[in-house]
């Protein structure tokens, strides 16, 4: 499905939900300006509504007449981005939101973004936060954000635990400024219906919203919060993840990645949350050969269960590819599943437009906690959180950015990663022998997650612990890690 700039062009200027423009008798009002985001049940707001089918593709931008010459092949996502050699400096956005052949969702974010940006609804302006591609096969990117450094919110749970029940006396999104809404995100109301986006459509009683991220790592650094006035702490069952890759998907632009990092691995905000930004370069962790996971048989459903090389990147890492959005999901949430109950933290990586999953088990706030990570690596302030391990690195302190290397990347990348044998056990456990149907697993997971939410971390392990999907996975305990 093509669609024609003219024809939105008005999508693509669409307000914030507080200045939507009148409801009709007896429709649903927006919400006032300075309401937090625990008002949206039964507002109006912008919504994306995506095609049940995840073989459908996404509607996409044509030329201002819908000139069939100036639109893209439904598979393309070329937009002219120049190529940045290594130690050159990142050039910053995309071209035009409504640049043709760009899909709609990749310029409802793209515009509805910077909207937020010229209303001065950010912290700092990421964009002129100095980026570099550092010299290397690889080609780790190096950031100087000081903005992040002074004005990021701090954690305020614990750091050992990936399972903590929802705690509403601490910051969540629920608290957040209506404003930083951008739209939501929900499957189409009919399973035939394609793709399509509403300026000023009624809220579902617990939406998916997309929200910026106010502290922003790079360009177009957004928040996708699954049920977000359901209060689901961070945990991830095979509903999140299918949302996740769907999002990705309509997105259609290879340079939008999604990330997760689980407590215990640098999330800072116990709400169940996923975060997407752009980087216009091929990011390290997709650069790297991959191999083999020995011990792991082969999926029926299609999924490709492999990991990173042990010598092409410094992160022990999992990567799913292959088998359809359904098959994807089912694999990665039970991967997710296994962690979340043995206690590791990890963090996940979607890319290639919801194609690939990487899912990095990590050790770092551990070796932190034990007095086991060199001060050179403590100096540099770097926490180690998805877009790091990917290789994007965040740097608070000009000198650091002037000096930092991929030899020292790779020393800090090496320092967070699990050791070979218990990465290998690790493996076995999410991806060997497993029993149950991906769609119990997936049950269970979501169950898991409502649990902690309703009565606390213990009454979840106790639900997940009896998924036979997750057999064997008393064995990841965290002193192990």
């Amino acid at each position: 499905m093509v669609l024609t700039i003219d024809a939105v062009g008005s999508v693509l200027a669409a307000a914030p939900p507080a200045a939507a423009a009148p409801a009709a008798a007896g429709a649903p009002a927006p919400a006032p300006a300075d309401a937090s985001i625990a008002a949206l049940a039964g507002t109006r707001l912008p919504t994306y509504q995506f095609a049940r089918d995840p073989a459908a593709p996404p509607p996409r931008l044509g030329g201002p007449s819908g000139d069939a010459a100036a639109e893209q092949d439904e598979g393309s996502t070329s937009f002219g981005w120049d190529a940045v050699k290594a130690g050159g400096e990142l050039l910053r956005g995309p071209q035009p939101a409504a640049a043709p052949g760009r899909a709609l969702l990749d310029g409802l974010l793209i515009a509805l973004w910077d909207d937020a940006a010229e209303k001065g609804l950010f912290r700092y302006d990421v964009t002129a936060c100095p980026t570099k591609v550092l010299p290397g096969d690889l080609g780790f990117v190096a950031q100087l954000n000081e903005g992040r450094a002074t004005k990021k919110r701090p954690t305020e749970f614990r750091v050992d635990q990936v399972i903590q029940a929802f705690d509403p006396s601490k910051f969540n999104f629920t608290k957040a400024s209506f404003s930083e809404v951008l739209f939501a995100f929900e499957p189409s109301p009919s399973p035939s219906a394609p793709s399509s986006f509403a300026a000023g459509a009624a809220a579902a009683p617990s939406p998916n919203a997309v929200l910026i991220n106010v502290s922003p790592i790079d360009y177009g650094h957004a928040l996708l919060c699954p049920r977000v006035l359901d209060r689901l702490p961070q945990l991830l069952d095979r509903e999140s993840v299918l949302l996740a890759l769907r999002y990705a998907s309509e997105a259609g632009n290879p340079y939008l990645r999604v990330g997760y990092n689980s407590l215990g691995a640098y999330a800072t905000i116990n709400h169940l949350h996923f975060q997407s930004y752009y980087l216009n370069t091929p990011m390290p962790i997709e650069r790297a050969p991959t191999a083999p996971l020995p011990g792991i048989a082969r999926r029926a459903d299609g999924v490709r269960v492999s990991r990173l090389a042990p010598r092409g990147y410094p992160v022990n890492a999992f990567v799913l590819e292959g088998g359809g959005a359904e098959a994807l999901a089912d694999a990665a949430a039970a991967a997710a599943l296994a962690l979340q109950d043995g206690n590791v933290p990890h963090n996940m990586l979607i890319s290639e437009c919801g194609r690939r999953v990487f899912i990095a088990p990590q050790r770092y706030a551990a070796r932190q906690a034990a007095g086991d990570v060199p001060e050179k690596l403590l100096a540099t302030g770097v926490n180690p959180a998805v877009w790091e391990i990917t290789g994007h690195m965040v740097l608070f302190r000009p000198d650091d950015y002037e000096s930092f290397t991929q030899d020292l990347a790779w020393e800090l990348l090496a320092a967070i990663s699990i050791e070979e044998a218990r990465f290998l056990e690790i493996a076995r456990t999410c991806f060997g022998a497993c029993h149950a149907a991906p769609a119990d697993a997936a049950a269970a997971g979501a169950g898991a997650a409502r649990r902690c939410s309703e009565c606390g971390a213990e009454a979840a392990a106790a639900e997940a612990e009896a998924a036979p999907a997750r057999a064997g996975s008393e064995q990841l305990a965290v002193a192990g890690v």
